[in-house]
């Protein structure tokens, strides 16, 4: 974002306050270069944003702010400060309604991003691929709702080649409302899965939900990227009245099989899919097709990648990067090497030997069935010198779907060749019935309450050669199992 004071006071109808000796002129002239809503995080030439909140209120931090090198504050009321304050009636408000203008200057491809599983990692895959040869943007994290989308937007300079931005949801019409804000040019749907099912009810209705970014996708000029090996594919697409639209779908498809791919239309797939001893896939990356924005024809060919992301779901990740990366214009040569360099995202499928010599799988950073799925399927395809033993934990926001996603957990882990499985949570408990009913040894199986429990439970049995993935929602705290095990 550049933009002055007085250009910000307008975005958001709001009413320029200036300290008590300021001149009037040079103030309100004065350029601000990004946002911050969190004072220890302010830089100089910052404006920072004053949320009220349930337990603190950013109003009592704005001097913190000051001193941090603010260039002003946007407020809801007036406050004694060093800094012009900009007032409006609601901040959050005015701080959506400023992305919408700082959007209509942005010169480059907004690429809107959701699923149920899989958006973060996509969208970790999708910039570093389109930052092998232009300039990116892209939600930090996972800062996808109302406050991270705006705050994507106005981090990106007018002339940034791409902004991607991820959208969550916790309901129907969300993904709608944040892609008001955002308005994508181009839009990825990861998959449609049981996340948030508790507030949606079914998968129709997830569907419908996940549908909403290609809905407001521009007619005539949009691109759907649609995996294609996911139920709801040729759903979703009518859904949104792609064709209807000329809304261009490029399917993509990472299982391996090409079956699923819309005959004839553009595509991008894997072949070939082999991993090496620790989970990473290598696979033929072809493409059929692909539009390319920046010039006339389309993108055809194929060849060998290599992956330092492990698991064969980040194949089918990569292939939507690379569909992304062809539409923007870049080569087989220059998406492969982008794929090479791409590293896991901490709390993310990230390896470490302890300096006992035991391997910890890290992937304790959230958890869906369908992502429990891709752990327990790369944790068996890791070779493992000593036990494989997985603590996984609850899962949450599933509702009446609770138990029976444990359920299915716990059959998916007696089928992981596990020596040991720890579930850790009352969810859980359901788990681990499960996984001794489809035949694990009950003698494997142990339940915990938390995760300290958990890892006063392991720690002490560990021996040189043995593997231990953690994986569960986030706020079960595995991540201190892994921290506990490495150090």
């Amino acid at each position: 974002m550049h933009l002055t004071i007085e250009e910000i006071a307008a975005a958001c109808s709001g009413r320029i306050v200036l300290p008590a000796d300021a001149p009037a002129s040079s103030c309100r002239s004065r350029f601000v270069e990004g946002v911050s809503w969190d004072s220890r995080t302010v830089g100089k030439g910052c404006m920072y944003v004053a949320l009220p909140g349930e337990r603190v209120d950013g109003h009592d931090f704005i001097e913190a702010a000051a001193k941090a090198g603010a260039a002003c504050a946007l407020v809801s009321r007036e406050v004694d400060s060093s800094v012009p304050l900009v007032v409006v009636a609601d901040t959050a408000a005015a701080f959506t309604a400023l992305s919408g203008r700082w959007r209509e200057k942005l010169a480059g491809t907004v690429i809107g991003l959701t699923g149920s599983v899989g958006k973060t990692s996509t969208k970790n895959l999708v910039r570093d691929v389109l930052s092998h040869s232009r300039s990116v943007v892209a939600t930090l994290a996972n800062q996808n709702n109302e406050l991270g989308v705006p705050n994507t937007l106005l981090a990106a300079d007018a002339d940034t080649d791409a902004v991607v931005v991820e959208m969550g949801m916790r309901g129907k019409g969300q993904i709608a409302e944040l892609c008001q804000i955002a308005k994508p040019d181009w839009g990825i749907v990861t998959n449609v899965g049981e996340s948030h099912i508790e507030l949606l009810g079914s998968r129709d209705n997830i569907a419908c939900a996940k549908a909403e970014l290609f809905e407001a996708l521009p007619c005539g000029t949009g691109l759907a990227f649609v995996n294609a090996s996911d139920d709801y594919a040729a759903w979703i697409c009518d859904y949104a009245r792609l064709d209807e639209r000329g809304v261009t779908a490029v399917f993509y498809d990472g299982s391996g099989d090409r079956h699923a791919l819309q005959e004839g239309g553009p595509a991008v797939w894997a072949t070939d899919v082999v991993f090496d001893s620790e989970g990473r896939p290598a696979f033929t990356l072809n493409a059929h097709d692909v539009p390319v924005a920046s010039a006339e024809g389309a993108l055809s060919g194929q060849i060998a990648c290599k992956l330092e992301l492990r698991g064969a779901h980040n194949v089918t990740n990569a292939c939507a990067a690379a569909a992304v990366g062809f539409a923007s214009g870049m080569t087989l040569e220059q998406v492969r090497d982008a794929l090479a360099a791409a590293l896991p995202e901490q709390g993310r499928q990230q390896i470490t030997l302890t300096k006992e010599g035991v391997t910890v799988f890290d992937d304790s950073y959230n958890a869906s069935p369908d992502s429990m799925q891709a752990s327990l399927n790369t944790f068996k395809s890791m070779s493992v010198e000593g036990r494989r033993i997985a603590v996984l934990g609850d899962m949450l926001e599933l509702g009446d779907f609770a138990r029976e996603c444990h359920e299915r957990v716990g059959v998916m882990a007696a089928n992981a060749d596990l020596d040991r499985l720890v579930c850790v949570g009352e969810l859980s408990r359901h788990m681990a019935r499960a996984a001794r009913e489809a035949g694990l040894d009950p003698k494997k199986i142990s339940t915990c309450d938390d995760a300290e429990q958990a890892l006063a439970l392991i720690a002490p049995r560990l021996e040189s050669g043995d593997a231990v993935l953690a994986k569960a929602s986030h706020s079960i705290g595995l991540d201190r199992i892994v921290k506990g095990l490495v150090g």
